[in-house]
Protein backbone atom coordinates (compact mmCIF):
# COMPACT_ATOMS: atom_id res chain seq x y z
CA UNK A 1 0.00 0.00 0.00
CA UNK A 2 3.02 2.20 -0.35
CA UNK A 3 3.00 2.97 -3.84
CA UNK A 4 1.29 6.46 -4.68
CA UNK A 5 -2.45 6.02 -6.46
CA UNK A 6 -2.96 6.87 -10.19
CA UNK A 7 -4.09 10.19 -10.44
CA UNK A 8 -7.40 9.17 -12.20
CA UNK A 9 -8.05 7.22 -9.14
CA UNK A 10 -7.03 10.01 -6.91
CA UNK A 11 -9.43 12.21 -9.16
CA UNK A 12 -12.26 9.95 -8.72
CA UNK A 13 -11.69 9.30 -4.88
CA UNK A 14 -11.51 13.08 -4.40
CA UNK A 15 -14.98 13.57 -6.14
CA UNK A 16 -16.62 10.25 -4.41
CA UNK A 17 -14.88 11.39 -0.96
CA UNK A 18 -17.78 13.87 -0.94
CA UNK A 19 -20.44 11.92 -1.65
CA UNK A 20 -19.23 9.64 0.71
CA UNK A 21 -19.21 12.10 3.26
CA UNK A 22 -22.29 13.51 2.65
CA UNK A 23 -24.05 9.84 3.21
CA UNK A 24 -22.42 9.24 5.93
CA UNK A 25 -23.16 12.63 7.75
CA UNK A 26 -26.37 11.88 6.24
CA UNK A 27 -26.98 8.46 7.87
CA UNK A 28 -25.67 9.66 11.39
CA UNK A 29 -27.92 12.69 11.29
CA UNK A 30 -30.89 10.24 10.94
CA UNK A 31 -29.99 7.99 13.66
CA UNK A 32 -29.74 10.97 16.11
CA UNK A 33 -32.90 11.89 14.68
CA UNK A 34 -34.89 8.47 15.50
CA UNK A 35 -32.78 8.90 18.86
CA UNK A 36 -34.03 12.35 20.18
CA UNK A 37 -37.86 11.49 19.02
CA UNK A 38 -37.95 8.16 20.82
CA UNK A 39 -40.93 8.89 23.19
CA UNK A 40 -39.99 5.68 25.44
CA UNK A 41 -36.65 7.38 26.45
CA UNK A 42 -36.23 10.12 28.84
CA UNK A 43 -34.54 13.07 27.85
CA UNK A 44 -31.74 12.35 29.64
CA UNK A 45 -31.52 8.57 28.15
CA UNK A 46 -31.79 10.02 24.65
CA UNK A 47 -29.15 12.78 25.47
CA UNK A 48 -26.86 9.95 26.30
CA UNK A 49 -27.61 7.90 23.76
CA UNK A 50 -26.87 10.59 21.15
CA UNK A 51 -23.48 11.49 23.14
CA UNK A 52 -22.64 7.63 22.40
CA UNK A 53 -23.55 7.67 18.89
CA UNK A 54 -21.23 10.97 18.48
CA UNK A 55 -18.31 9.39 19.82
CA UNK A 56 -18.63 6.04 17.96
CA UNK A 57 -19.17 7.90 14.72
CA UNK A 58 -16.23 10.76 15.52
CA UNK A 59 -13.74 7.72 15.33
CA UNK A 60 -15.48 6.73 12.13
CA UNK A 61 -15.58 10.12 10.60
CA UNK A 62 -11.87 10.72 11.44
CA UNK A 63 -10.52 7.52 9.83
CA UNK A 64 -12.27 7.47 6.57
CA UNK A 65 -12.04 11.54 5.87
CA UNK A 66 -9.87 13.01 7.72
CA UNK A 67 -6.09 14.22 6.50
CA UNK A 68 -6.93 13.32 2.57
CA UNK A 69 -3.85 13.00 1.06
CA UNK A 70 -2.73 10.42 -1.40
CA UNK A 71 -0.71 9.15 0.88
CA UNK A 72 -3.80 8.07 2.56
CA UNK A 73 -6.16 7.53 -0.04
CA UNK A 74 -6.36 3.27 -0.13
CA UNK A 75 -6.80 3.31 4.16
CA UNK A 76 -9.48 5.73 3.25
CA UNK A 77 -11.44 4.19 0.16
CA UNK A 78 -11.26 0.75 2.50
CA UNK A 79 -13.26 2.42 5.49
CA UNK A 80 -15.24 4.01 3.01
CA UNK A 81 -16.25 1.08 0.97
CA UNK A 82 -16.52 -0.97 4.70
CA UNK A 83 -18.97 1.61 5.52
CA UNK A 84 -21.14 0.60 3.01
CA UNK A 85 -21.30 4.42 1.21
CA UNK A 86 -20.66 4.15 -2.16
CA UNK A 87 -22.80 1.80 -4.73
CA UNK A 88 -21.17 -0.70 -7.13
CA UNK A 89 -21.23 2.03 -10.31
CA UNK A 90 -19.12 4.69 -8.18
CA UNK A 91 -16.38 1.90 -7.00
CA UNK A 92 -16.52 0.75 -10.94
CA UNK A 93 -14.61 4.21 -12.17
CA UNK A 94 -11.73 3.47 -10.42
CA UNK A 95 -9.06 1.59 -11.82
CA UNK A 96 -8.67 -2.30 -11.55
CA UNK A 97 -5.98 -1.96 -9.37
CA UNK A 98 -8.17 -0.33 -6.84
CA UNK A 99 -10.80 -2.03 -7.53
CA UNK A 100 -9.10 -5.60 -6.92
CA UNK A 101 -7.87 -3.66 -3.45
CA UNK A 102 -11.37 -3.30 -2.66
CA UNK A 103 -12.89 -6.60 -3.62
CA UNK A 104 -10.03 -8.37 -1.47
CA UNK A 105 -10.58 -6.18 1.55
CA UNK A 106 -14.77 -6.87 1.23
CA UNK A 107 -14.07 -10.49 1.06
CA UNK A 108 -11.77 -10.45 4.26
CA UNK A 109 -14.70 -8.67 5.86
Amino acid sequence: MTTSPQPSDWKVFRELREVALERFCDRVLTEMQTIATDPSQSALDRYHRIHDLIQEHGSQLAQAFDNPRRSHMKPQIMSIVGLNLLHGDEISRFSADIQALLQAFVDRS
